[in-house]
């Protein structure tokens, strides 16, 4: 007994460190996911860079930063699965599944809280719900639900006896599953990025739409990238036969596509 009192007590020792890391980092890139598909896509209540006013209008640059967020979050959890496995020895030990829970939510909660504190009252590039008459009460709100709660919670489970057995497989789905969720086009959105082939003009660009019956919110210089709106039976094929590239709203918008390429 005490002597599993004593691994308790040093849950949070030295020796285990890879493991907590990788929780840390797991917890932070989930916490990003999170954000990034309820807030961004199902919710729509901001985008990454919403509060800047220079960007409010342009829809290339909103989805494209959030594209990089999502890309960002990709690396942290990435980072946290790499040293997930090469701790991978460390599952057979007692309480290691519990250590390893435990830090996954202070990273969650450490997520929200940076998020709280550096983007939305520090820098000022977003808030929680945009369009509310009390964005402050929406950001306490999930800092305190989102944020404070899982940095107790986490806190709470590294010191107790807790087992969750098959925890390092369900990080692993769940990591992999929030970052498909968050490459799908955000839901009863008829704003789509349209990346054309280079050498297309701005005006087969625009006949293009056309065929579609879509309409044109914005154009790049060289006439390859757009913003459009589509009807709701537009036949996006139609598109790629006309001489589009890539047509879609997710995690690789086209303007992200275009900005790599160039």
């Amino acid at each position: 007994m005490e002597d599993e009192m004593a691994d308790v007590a040093r849950g949070f020792g030295r020796e285990h460190a890879g493991l907590r890391w990788a929780g840390y980092l797991l917890g932070f890139g989930i916490g990003g996911f999170f954000d990034g598909i309820v807030l961004h896509q199902i919710l729509e209540w901001h985008h990454l860079l919403s509060g800047i006013e220079a960007a409010k209008g342009d829809i290339r640059l909103l989805i494209m930063t959030d594209g990089f967020f999502h890309l960002l979050m990709y690396g942290i959890a990435g980072m946290g699965l790499f040293l997930l496995w090469r701790e991978r020895r460390r599952f057979a030990e007692a309480g290691a599944d519990r250590r390893l829970l435990a830090a996954v939510l202070i990273g969650f909660g450490a997520w929200h809280v940076v998020d709280g504190v550096l983007s939305h009252w520090v820098l000022g590039i977003h808030r929680i719900r945009m369009a509310s008459a009390n964005p402050l009460f929406w950001d306490l709100l999930w800092f305190i639900v989102f944020g404070l709660a899982p940095l107790l919670i986490g806190w709470r489970t590294g010191r107790a006896g807790l087992r969750t057995p098959g925890t390092p497989a369900a990080l692993v789905f769940l990591v992999l599953s929030m970052g498909a969720l968050a490459a799908l086009p955000a839901p009863k959105d008829d704003t789509v990025m349209v990346l054309f082939w280079p050498g297309t003009t701005p005006q087969q660009a625009v006949d293009a739409l056309g065929a579609v019956d879509g309409r044109l919110l914005w154009m790049d210089a060289s006439g390859t990238v757009t913003a459009a709106k589509l009807p709701d039976d537009a036949p996006r094929s139609a598109l790629y036969d006309k001489g589009a590239m890539l047509v879609g709203n997710g995690l690789l918008p086209a303007g992200c596509i275009d900005w790599i390429r160039s």
